[in-house]
C-alpha cells in the first residue's frame, strides 16, 4: 500500500510517499480503506518532534513508533479482525484514531471502538474533518463550559476546525459570537456567523474591556490568570489547547481561582469520539457542517502540511486518497 511516513522530525519536509504491507486487523480491529483523512495540530507536532511530549509518542531521538501521522480518517471497511460484531466489509466509517495515528495512507486499522458508521448523505471528506475538531468543541462548550441559551461566547482560535464547528453548536443556544483569529480570517469569520470579530494582532481580547459569558480557547498563551480580565461575573473560561506549560498552569490553578473569584478556567481533556451518534444527528439535521478549506491528494501530504502549518486557512484541511472506491 502507499502510506506518507517520516523517518526523521524536521516538520512537513520530514514526509516521504512510500511503499509499505498492508496492515492486518487484530481482534477487535477492522482495516479500513482509507478515503480521507484531516490534519490536526497533533500531526504537526508529532513531525516537529516539538513539544518534547509529542516524543514521547513517537519516539525520543526518532520517530520509531510512530512513522504514519494522521489521526481523523473515513473510509470503508476492508476486513475485520476476529471478535468484531459490530463491522463488517463495505461499512462507511469515520473516527478519531488518536495515539494510534496512521491514517496519511492507504489502509489503516482501527479498534471498533474508535469508529462511528458514516451516514450516507455525509461525504468522505467530510467524515473526515469532523472527528476530533466537533468533540473538542462539543465536550469545550457544551460538557465543561455548560453553554447556556443566550450567552455572550468567545472563541480564540475562531478559524480552525474546532473554532468553526464550535460557532455552529454555540449557534443552536443563542449566542452572542465573538472570533478571535488573524486578520486576513475575519471576513469568513463573519460570513460564517460570528455576531463580532478581533484580529489578534491588533488587539488584546483580554484587555478591550468587554466580557464573556464563556471562553473557548484553541490557542492558550497566557497565564490564566489573564484570562480573568475578559470573563463576567461567574464566567468560564475552557481551553482544549496550546502551550503545554500553559494548559498545565491552568489546570493546577483552576480550583483556587474558583475559589477566590467564582470564576472558573478549565482544561478539556480529549473523550475521542464521544457523542458521534449526536453529531451524525445533528449532520443530517443541517444544524452541523465542517468547513472545509482546501483538499490535497496523499502524494501531495508535504504541501497539505506545509499549508497547514502557515495558518491562514478556515476550517479544516483534508487529504484525500486516490483509487479508493
Amino acid at each position: 500500500m502507499k502510506a506518507v511516513v517520516f523517518s526523521r522530525y524536521g516538520g512537513p519536509a520530514a514526509l516521504e510517499l512510500v511503499e509499505l504491507d498492508r496492515p492486518t486487523p487484530a481482534a477487535g480491529e477492522v482495516l479500513i480503506r482509507v478515503h480521507a483523512v484531516s490534519i490536526n495540530d497533533w500531526d504537526l507536532g508529532l513531525l516537529l518532534g516539538a513539544p518534547v511530549v509529542n516524543r514521547l509518542q513517537a519516539g525520543l531521538l526518532v520517530p520509531g513508533r510512530r512513522r504514519i501521522v494522521g489521526s481523523d480518517v473515513a473510509g470503508r471497511v476492508e476486513a475485520v479482525g476476529r471478535g468484531v460484531g459490530v463491522f463488517r466489509p463495505g461499512d462507511l466509517v469515520y473516527g478519531d484514531l488518536s495515539g494510534r495515528w496512521g491514517g496519511f495512507a492507504e489502509y489503516v486499522c482501527a479498534p471498533v471502538e474508535r469508529l462511528t458508521p458514516k451516514p450516507e448523505a455525509m461525504t468522505f471528506v467530510e467524515a473526515a474533518a469532523l472527528p476530533q475538531a466537533v468533540a473538542l468543541a462539543l465536550q469545550g462548550l457544551v460538557d465543561v463550559g455548560r453553554l447556556r441559551g443566550g450567552e455572550k461566547v468567545l472563541i480564540n482560535g475562531a478559524g480552525g476546525g474546532v473554532g468553526t464547528l464550535g460557532a455552529q453548536i454555540a449557534r443552536l443556544s443563542d449566542a452572542e459570537l465573538t472570533g478571535v483569529d488573524r486578520g486576513s480570517k475575519l471576513e469568513k469569520l463573519r460570513a460564517l456567523g460570528f455576531d463580532h470579530v478581533l484580529d489578534y494582532t491588533r488587539e488584546d481580547f483580554t484587555r478591550t474591556g468587554r466580557t464573556y459569558d464563556l471562553v473557548l480557547d484553541v490557542k492558550t498563551r497566557r497565564s490564566p490568570l489573564g484570562y480573568l480580565r475578559a470573563l463576567t461575573p461567574g464566567g468560564r473560561y475552557v481551553t482544549v489547547g496550546g502551550s503545554p506549560s500553559r494548559l498545565v498552569q491552568t489546570l493546577c490553578l483552576g480550583p483556587w481561582i474558583t475559589m477566590r473569584t467564582g470564576k472558573s478556567t478549565r482544561v478539556v481533556i480529549l473523550k475521542a469520539n464521544k457523542d458521534m451518534a449526536h453529531v451524525n444527528e445533528l449532520f443530517e439535521s443541517g444544524a452541523l457542517r465542517p468547513v472545509i478549506d482546501r483538499t490535497f491528494p496523499l502524494h501531495e501530504a508535504r504541501d497539505a502540511m506545509r499549508y497547514y502549518a502557515e495558518g491562514d486557512f478556515v476550517g479544516k484541511i483534508v487529504v484525500t486518497v486516490p483509487g479508493a472506491d
